[in-house]
């Protein structure tokens, strides 16, 4: 059981997504930095997909009732238990009575924190993420709060290996390959064109890949708001809301861009002038308000591509960790 001393800015409990029900109006949900929160749960030993906490900007102070695995990728929150550092991207076990703290955070915008057997909370439509706009999913449809008490799975085989391994040797000698993870510190963010791009009037179309945009403080999980130069269109349009996913580009009136994020509408109406590559969706999900960000031409091919690549490099690390506990 892990229990929260304090819960920080916004954490919440989530999996890799809602998915089947964007025709009845609800959002996907899930992990906004999905290689993060893959990347996590493999190094506790979990499959890939299963329910953990995102932490944004803030981390929480949890105490561990009971020795178990764990493992924090994404932002650098200072992580320490018991007031020792800890390193990312790095199987790390406590034990009874043990406290981990998130302190100042040094970069990023979200880290995921995976514990061996995942976080136990009902599934609503086959999902276990938190949607906190409907108030479903999660724990109890809500972000974490002080005094709130998790509940842990059972802990497979694997992490029970390595969670032997590291009682023996709490400093493992193996870390995850930067070509896997190093990518999503860049704030260039390779996007494709959107169905609407040529409606919008040149100079726009040339602002976007010329100049930078910045984070705004009003960003959240259902859209990082940018602030930079204004995108117009030619001339207004009326337009049928359409499908939208992670990654679109919207431009409302005001002209400043929204990529849409995990929390997004299930349809959009407003112009859609690019689709960001998902190869590219960790460095949205890391950019915190006041970073700055570029847009760069990637074409279809080449982003999917990419995408077949990192999830290769996934495979090949799944293989990797349970060769080495066998």
């Amino acid at each position: 059981m892990i229990e929260v001393l304090k819960p920080g800015l916004l954490t919440t409990i989530q999996d890799l997504g809602r998915t089947g029900f964007q025709q009845y109006g609800v959002s996907v949900s899930g992990s906004i930095d999905p290689l993060a929160h893959k990347v996590a749960n493999l190094l506790a030993g979990n499959e890939s997909g299963a329910a953990l906490i995102e932490i944004t900007l803030t981390g929480p102070h949890l105490r561990f009732h009971g020795q178990t695995l764990l493992s924090i990728c994404g932002a650098d929150f200072s992580p320490t238990i018991n007031g020792v550092p800890q390193p990312l991207w790095k199987p790390l076990r406590v034990d009874e009575g043990d406290i981990l703290r998130f302190g100042t955070p040094k970069e990023g915008c979200r880290a995921y924190l995976a514990v061996a057997g995942g976080i136990e909370v009902p599934e609503v439509m086959g999902s276990q993420s938190t949607y906190l706009r409907a108030g479903i999913g999660g724990y109890r449809g809500r972000a974490l709060q002080k005094g709130d008490r998790l509940t842990v799975g059972t802990p497979s085989c694997l992490a029970k290996e390595m969670s032997n391994e590291l009682s023996m040797n709490p400093q493992t000698d193996w870390s995850i390959p930067y070509e896997l993870i190093g990518h999503a510190r860049s704030r260039t963010i390779r996007i494709m064109p959107g169905n609407e791009y040529g409606h919008f009037q040149k100079e726009s179309r040339e602002a976007l890949f010329n100049q930078s945009y910045t984070v705004s403080p009003r960003s959240d999980r259902m859209g990082c708001r940018l602030s930079g130069p204004s995108l117009q269109t030619e001339a207004h349009r009326d337009m049928i809301s359409e499908a939208v996913t992670s990654g679109t580009i919207q431009v409302p009136p005001d002209g400043q861009p929204i990529i849409l994020l995990a929390d997004r509408q299930t349809t959009g109406g407003y112009p859609k002038i690019a689709e960001v590559a998902s190869i590219d969706l960790p460095r949205i999900a890391q950019a915190k308000p006041g970073d700055e960000l570029r847009f760069a031409p990637i074409t279809h091919e080449e982003a999917q591509g990419l995408y077949l690549q990192r999830e290769r490099q996934l495979r090949e690390l799944r293989q990797g960790i349970s060769l080495k506990y066998v």
